[in-house]
């Protein structure tokens, strides 16, 4: 029985026709989803996606502030 977690080996020309049908038709899906929704739609669905390229753009310059800040040294007690 396959379990959806395993991984099953694909032979490379089924995996190179899959990556040429993708690139072809991949980019015709956004503008035809694009074309089908409501301008209220659209605005919502960019508004997210902004969204999640801010958070995407603050999480990397967090990660930088933090390898660059040197770690704080405990005070010493007496």
């Amino acid at each position: 029985m396959y379990h959806g977690s395993m991984a099953k080996k694909m032979p490379s020309e089924v995996l190179e026709y899959l990556q040429s049908m993708g690139k072809t038709y991949g980019k015709i899906g956004g503008k035809v989803a694009a074309r089908n929704m409501t301008p209220e739609e659209r605005s919502a669905r960019a508004k997210k996606a902004s969204d999640a390229a801010a958070r995407k753009r603050t999480a990397e310059r967090l990660a930088k502030e933090r390898q660059a800040k040197p770690a704080r040294k405990a005070p010493k007690c007496k």
